[in-house]
């Protein structure tokens, strides 16, 4: 299902030379990568992957033109903070070993490229969201509290058309996001946008559990109650106003937790 990156010229993706006008050894930068992943470690722990199909990505701090991304044929629970690659917005690999999958340069440089304020993108096709996203209509039916993290803040694309080898179909995702965080792709599964990598992975896990629990919610044949409007948009705000905060100290416990366990994600 996975794809090596081949570019429109025919060419591939070349691993050589160096970015100029950034430091790739700056704190900053390291902190990112170990950042990263991370969150493709939790992911592969709560069972948010597909094989090697799967792509994160998070522009290099200080930058807007560079972005890390996990190179094809790693499954998440392999990645490290030295095996993330170092890709430019137009395809080419400036550090790190290997490639892009296909999918992952065409979804998330364009995206990147299209809407400055991602920072962060997380592509999966993490079962119970894309359940939701196979399904007619709305994903999320606001019932549940942990839904309201996402209220107002998801857009559906509706317009499945295979693979995203190219980059119209890469730009017609970023179109279909807009200004939204989160978007549900139908038939495909989803993709969650943030302006830092711990936003980014709270999004994601909460996200997730709140498909699961609406899917278990429905199995049961009862008709799901929805929150009031006022009362979602009221709790939603209220969510959102603490989120920073909270996303930090998620992602810091997880991070704590993984190297308790020994798991080696910041070689």
């Amino acid at each position: 299902m996975a794809h090596t990156l081949t570019l429109n010229n025919g060419a591939t993706t070349s691993p050589h030379g160096r970015t100029t006008d950034i430091d790739l050894d700056a704190p900053a930068v390291r902190t990112a990568r170990e950042e990263l992943a991370a969150c493709f470690r939790l992911a592969a722990m709560h069972g948010f992957e597909e094989g090697i199909c799967n792509h994160f990505s998070a522009m290099l701090p200080g930058s807007d033109r560079y972005f890390l991304v996990n190179p094809f044929g790693l499954a998440f629970e392999e990645v490290t903070a030295s095996s993330l690659l170092v890709c430019d917005l137009d395809g080419s690999v400036v550090a790190g070993d290997g490639v892009p999958e296909a999918t992952a340069f065409y979804i998330h440089a364009r995206l990147h490229r299209a809407n400055p304020r991602v920072r962060v993108a997380f592509h999966t096709h993490m079962p119970w969201a894309t359940a939701l996203a196979m399904s007619e209509g709305e994903p999320l039916v606001w019932a549940g509290q942990t839904a309201l993290k996402f209220y107002g803040r998801v857009a559906l694309d509706t317009d499945y058309n295979g693979l995203a080898l190219g980059n119209e179909e890469g730009d017609r995702i970023a179109a279909a996001m807009g200004d939204a965080d989160i978007v549900f792709m139908k038939h495909h599964g989803v993709m969650v946008a943030g302006p830092n990598i711990a936003e980014a992975w709270d999004d994601l896990y909460y996200l997730e559990r709140a498909c699961e629990v609406q899917c278990k919610a429905m199995s049961t044949g009862r008709e799901l109650r929805p929150v009031p409007e006022a009362i979602a948009r009221r709790t939603a705000a209220e969510m959102r106003a603490g989120d920073p905060h909270s996303a930090r100290a998620h992602l810091d416990s997880a991070m704590r937790r993984l190297r308790a366990a020994g798991v080696p994600f910041d070689q």
